[in-house]
């Protein structure tokens, strides 16, 4: 308390020398640090009353005094726990204390700098959405933490949360393992029963468990939930991608839990923590004022309560009759799905048709892959013990022969003896099959381009001197092409003319070229030019 005593003396004697030096209150709460209020309330004493306010400020006893070792331990091991986090946490450990927000926020300050305890803090900004009428609209997302146990161990956590957006009504179920179609739909029902009805509309995420695909505006919900949103006659809207404003109310509250409940909290079991969850609900999730609002959730719950749809049809019925336990894998560029760091493979193209499946595990340890339109099982695999693995199916390999086989009768077809260019083609396959691709091509170019006299010829010519390779076949049919003037006894009637390659008029053909007689040239050399 000495220490305080002397921060408040050294502050009141800057503010006042920076005064008599000229500064403004504004400039002098700048250079020091500190707020105006903070300057006018120090410029207000004079030495005498400012020495008994310190006195009594530092013998005074103040309401959290008694819980000070206890925040204080808080703060020291979780240096970004906040000031509201600080207060749940007090009504937890305490249920009869009663202390207002602003209390427990100057109180925290204060120890932060009397012990130095900085705060570590992360922004994040939003852009303001219009209010929507009351029962309207519901927005939903997931989160995830990691918490840690008794033990010390990390154990990963995930949560679907719901908030009403009129009221900012929350609730929120917690899993220790990935959410399933079947319980976002069960953690539906429990919200719903949990609300007392149904809202108007329903804002989510682009998330697989619900949709597979958005195309032009079109929703392709999962076949679960499509069914599902059909039995309960749900109005649904798909945010659009990287836009967290157009359902900023759910990241809000995906945010508040996070921060206020479920950082620093021990984990011990699933029950319980649930438990803790929907007590943290009713003491703190719906009751303190929300910062927007200035109203507590609760209360203007019971008004739009009342604009909520009713519920009908029992969900144990529901699932008995229309659902069984699934769980969503992307479909990688390679066919593949990840499941227990193995890769299982699916038909080719799988890929380009869908972009997510479902995957369920019969009793017999397979893994069966499944549509998730149709329902039709696309691959069933025995799973794998280890970890690295391809598990492929033999019907999902690529069948590497069909495009060249196509691609060889293709190339042989133009031949006019299409077996004997099979036969020669397959040969080149056999000895350049690395590159059979590239050589198929190289002829096909040149065949494009050639008469067809001269391209069957060169085949048999390089059949017979077993010249088996794409530059080989080039040259036999450049070197024919360079020797069209003579006749192809194999393969041209006998006596036909081979067609110049220019088609020269006779009149040209028949022109005499002008001879000078050599001694013009012997007198040019000389000089003597006339």
């Amino acid at each position: 308390m000495e220490e305080k005593k002397v921060d408040k003396w050294e502050m009141y004697m800057e503010i006042q020398q920076l005064l008599k030096q000229g500064f403004s209150k504004v400039k002098t709460a700048e250079k020091l640090g500190i707020s105006r209020t903070t300057v006018y309330r120090y410029i207000k004493r004079n030495p005498q009353s400012m020495s008994k306010w310190v006195e009594k400020v530092s013998t005074r006893k103040r309401k959290l005094d008694d819980y000070k070792e206890r925040i204080l331990s808080w703060l020291k091991v979780h240096p970004d726990m906040s000031a509201a986090q600080v207060l749940d946490w007090l009504q937890e450990k305490y249920a009869g204390l009663e202390v207002a927000e602003s209390t427990v926020r100057l109180y925290v300050r204060g120890l932060r700098e009397e012990y130095d305890i900085p705060k570590e803090s992360a922004s994040r900004s939003y852009e303001a959405v219009p209010e929507v009428p009351l029962g309207q609209q519901i927005q939903v997302d997931f989160g995830q933490t990691e918490q840690l146990t008794p033990d010390g161990e990390k154990v990963k956590l995930r949560f679907i949360a719901f908030v009403l957006v009129n009221s900012r009504y929350k609730y929120k179920e917690w899993l220790d393992r990935p959410f399933t179609t079947r319980d976002v739909i069960q953690a539906h029902e429990n919200a719903f029963r949990y609300y007392g009805g149904i809202a108007d509309e329903f804002v989510y995420d682009q998330d697989a468990l619900i949709l597979v695909s958005e195309n032009g505006g079109y929703l392709v919900l999962t076949r679960e939930f499509q069914s599902y949103k059909e039995e309960r006659k749900l109005v649904i809207r798909m945010c659009r991608k990287a836009d967290p404003e157009s359902k900023g109310k759910i990241e809000n509250v995906i945010k508040y839990i996070k921060q206020n409940f479920a950082r620093h909290r021990i984990y011990h079991r699933l029950n319980s923590w649930n438990e803790e969850g929907w007590n943290w609900l009713e003491r703190t999730g719906n009751y303190k004022h929300h910062n927007t609002t200035k109203k507590r959730p609760v209360e203007v719950f019971a008004l739009e309560k009342q604009h909520l749809r009713p519920i009908s049809l029992p969900i144990e019925n529901y699932f008995d009759n229309n659902y069984e336990s699934s769980i969503t894998r992307s479909v990688r560029k390679d066919n593949t799905i990840w499941y227990k760091s193995n890769r299982y493979s699916v038909p080719l193209g799988t890929f380009h048709k869908m972009k997510q499946v479902y995957i369920e595990i019969t009793d017999e340890n397979n893994l069966l892959i499944i549509e998730p339109e149709t329902g039709e099982v696309l691959a069933k695999h025995k799973i794998e013990s280890g970890k690295g693995e391809l598990v492929q199916g033999t019907n999902h390999k690529r069948d590497r022969t069909k495009g060249i086989n196509t691609y060889i009768d293709t190339v042989a077809s133009i031949f006019s003896d299409k077996d004997k260019a099979i036969i020669y083609l397959n040969t080149i396959r056999k000895r350049r099959s690395r590159y059979i691709r590239d050589q198929l091509q190289v002829i096909l170019k040149q065949l494009n381009v050639s008469d067809q006299k001269v391209i069957d010829f060169a085949l048999e010519e390089c059949m017979d001197k077993q010249l088996f390779s794409a530059t080989e076949f080039i040259d036999m049919v450049q070197y024919l092409n360079r020797k069209r003037d003579v006749t192809v006894t194999k393969n041209f009637k006998k006596n036909e003319v081979i067609k110049p390659i220019h088609p020269w008029s006779d009149s040209i053909l028949q022109t005499e070229i002008h001879k000078r007689d050599v001694q013009e040239y012997v007198s040019m050399l000389e000089g003597d030019v006339r």
